[in-house]
């Protein structure tokens, strides 16, 4: 008579599982980011600009977030609603955790942006994204470190004249840092889970 092994199934059940992990840890892959990293990371120069209310909005006063940075303007015809269209899915995607990022629309166009009014423009998507404008030279400034191209065009149309800007977003990290730019067009999903892999390894450090 054979006397059968009653704990076989648990020691085959057993060896599969361990089988499985050792696969996964052979074949697990660095996460890819879909924006394109700043490496090393360069410091942004503290700023300053006025936001609604004659409130202003600071840059080392975001308490360890990331900041999302996105320079545009009210008239825009195309880009700026076609990328904060993007911020409010990403925003949404993003669920708690968008709690951890500031999404921030700066004016290309001063002439014509008060604060008040690119406030309210960003507002339109979410009342958490932040519109902010300032003076011409503070402007020049932030666009000048960070590469931002703003040029006026003329045109027919009713806005009088549109702007050719710079369409990237701009990722700055808790520690001031540029870390990371967003080419214009980038999807939801790779932007949101970009977002969510800077959170995990800020959680770590």
């Amino acid at each position: 008579m054979i006397k059968k092994n009653i704990y076989a199934p648990l020691y085959i059940a057993t060896a599969v599982i361990a089988l499985s992990l050792l696969i996964g840890f052979a074949f697990r892959r660095p996460y890819t980011f879909h924006g394109t990293v700043i490496e090393p990371p360069l410091p942004v120069t503290d700023f300053s600009l006025q936001t609604a209310n004659g409130e202003s909005f600071r840059l080392s006063d975001q308490d360890g977030k990331i900041v999302l940075l996105f320079f545009g303007y009210t008239s825009c015809p195309d880009v700026c609603p076609i990328t904060l269209g993007t911020f409010k899915q990403v925003y949404e995607r993003l669920g708690d955790d968008a709690q951890k990022v500031r999404f921030v629309m700066i004016t290309a166009d001063p002439d014509r942006d008060t604060p008040e009014k690119v406030a309210a423009y960003a507002a339109q998507f979410n009342p958490e994204f932040i519109g902010l404008s300032g003076s011409l030279a503070e402007l020049k400034a932030i666009w000048k470190e960070l590469g931002v191209f703003v040029e006026k065009q003329n045109s027919d149309s009713a806005a009088g004249y549109l702007v050719s800007h710079t369409a990237s977003v701009y990722v700055i990290d808790q520690n001031g840092d540029l870390l990371m730019m967003f080419p214009y067009g980038t999807g939801t999903i790779d932007m949101a889970d970009d977002l969510t892999q800077l959170l995990k390894q800020m959680e770590k450090r």
